[in-house]
């Protein structure tokens, strides 16, 4: 039966697997949101169920996160990993797994929330055989992300019009930024509804480690310089321009300097053949000697890493909104971001680090000199980016918008329940 007074959401994120390693191919940001959403919604009394489709026959079909949040894995196409741009001809199967499970479990939300442009087609084929309201977060726009890549997939007019179709008929579209929701009018269309809801980040997590305790661990000594890179290996993070920019500093003639580029990676996978590419620019500009690459970083190992930088470099080609920036800055440490899409959001240029153009090395090496050589400015940007963050982006306080839109939304509907 639908749960007609019950607070209950399924959150819908195909190939963002929410129980996923973090750092592993195409798992990033979508799949934290989702994971940080739904754990929030459901310590502040919402039943979430989380559906992503299972990519290892070895995964558990259900992971319980805790007593009224899980992952379920839905089996759409081979039981293995997938790049999200040959998904589509599986998100048929995907619907009916969905479907089948509602059965079985006997019971079906009112409310669906899709993440990412293919569960926006599950979701908006949902809704025409179930009554239940559908809530959209894009995480990325086709109509943006295609102007800034040399070779556009074959699925992209399919994306561009499920898109459109999304934006006119789900009941909210979640917008992460101002910045995104005028890209989503400007490109996409003038119709639908959008809310600004921003994504977040823990701010007990983020910020529980020392500067001092952080070099301590991780064996950094004092007087070093060190800039950070954190999130996957991808031509469109802009790693090129950060390390281009490292190797054109005067920082660096001046010695003590060090450059950490985490980040997960797959030796032969796409995100492998871009980290070789980079080490092979770190060795052309002869700055191997004071780069780093750990690997991919653990959520445990994050803050650590966080809190012994100088300054935390975001050099995306865009971001819809950029949970790099906001890790950072919880943790007390200025942010150098491109002055694109949701990065205009969240960082606050000459208050909490430092936006300049995107692709421009010579721009970044100047703001990576601008705050390393003041350590007294440094320090303030730092103070003032913790109490942005904790003002603005914790989770809690984003799972109580989205929660406050899911009730207005089961309030206005028409929709009598039925028997699922």
């Amino acid at each position: 039966m639908f749960l007609q007074n019950q607070k209950c959401v399924s959150l819908i994120s195909v190939h963002g697997d929410p129980s996923a390693e973090i750092g592993k191919e195409e798992a990033g940001g979508q799949n934290v949101y989702v994971r940080q959403v739904g754990e929030a919604l459901s310590r502040q009394g919402w039943r979430v169920d989380m559906f992503t489709r299972r990519s290892d026959p070895d995964q558990p079909a259900v992971v319980q996160h805790n007593e009224r949040c899980r992952t379920i894995r839905i089996t759409a196409g081979a039981q293995a990993f997938i790049p999200r741009d040959e998904l589509f001809e599986y998100l048929p199967t995907f619907v009916q797994g969905f479907l089948k499970f509602q059965r079985q479990s006997g019971s079906q939300c009112r409310v669906i929330h899709t993440n990412y442009w293919l569960s926006s087609w599950v979701g908006m084929q949902l809704k025409k055989m179930l009554p239940v309201s559908q809530v959209h977060t894009y995480h990325s726009l086709g109509a943006v992300k295609y102007q800034s890549i040399p070779t556009v997939p074959l699925v992209a007019s399919t994306r561009l019009e499920v898109e459109k179709n999304c934006l006119e008929t789900a009941e909210r579209i979640v917008a992460t930024s101002p910045q995104e929701r005028d890209h989503m009018r400007s490109l996409v269309s003038t119709k639908g509804n959008i809310d600004i809801i921003p994504c977040g980040t823990d701010v007990t997590h983020f910020g529980s480690v020392s500067r001092e305790e952080g070099r301590q661990k991780l064996g950094i000594a004092p007087d070093k310089k060190v800039i950070l890179y954190v999130g996957r290996f991808d031509p469109r993070k802009g790693i090129e321009t950060l390390v281009r920019a490292v190797g054109r500093s005067s920082i660096r003639e001046r010695g003590h300097l060090k450059l950490i580029i985490g980040g997960g990676s797959r030796p032969g996978q796409s995100d492998g053949l871009e980290r070789e590419r980079i080490e092979d620019i770190v060795a052309e500009l002869g700055i191997g000697n004071i780069t780093q690459f750990p690997g991919r970083l653990s959520p445990a190992e994050l803050p650590n890493y966080y809190a012994a930088a100088d300054v935390c470099v975001v050099p995306s080609h865009y971001e819809p909104f950029g949970l790099v920036a906001i890790e950072a800055m919880a943790c007390g440490t200025p942010v150098i971001a491109s002055n694109v899409g949701g990065l205009q959001f969240t960082v606050v240029s000459e208050g909490t680090g430092l936006l300049v153009p995107p692709k421009d090395d010579a721009a970044f090496a100047m703001a990576i000199d601008r705050i390393l050589m003041n350590p007294d400015w440094q320090q303030q940007l730092g103070q003032s980016a913790r109490q942005h963050v904790e003002e603005k982006f914790s989770w809690d306080g984003v799972a109580s918008q989205l929660g406050d839109l899911y009730l207005r939304l089961m309030e206005s509907s028409k929709v009598t329940p039925v028997s699922a």
